[in-house]
């Protein structure tokens, strides 16, 4: 059950991640009428996965071994 909690609350919390800088912000927002800023909040959640999925590969594979050593 704490598994599924700390699961959904890392997933829940994604949408914290279309945060930036003010300054960069106010920039981007006001560059092409404001659609760069939103393809730049999109572009750095899209950056940010590939750490999570790379870690999170590591945690699994650490978690079989450490399952069928036992």
């Amino acid at each position: 059950m704490r598994k599924l909690a700390l699961l959904s609350i890392f997933l829940l919390s994604t949408t914290v991640g279309f945060a930036q800088c003010s300054m960069c912000k106010a920039v981007a927002e006001t560059a092409d009428g404001g659609g760069f800023g939103a393809g730049l909040n999109y572009g750095i959640v899209y950056l940010m996965i590939f750490p999570y999925l790379i870690i999170g590969g590591i945690a699994y594979k650490i978690y079989k071994n450490k399952k069928a050593y036992k």
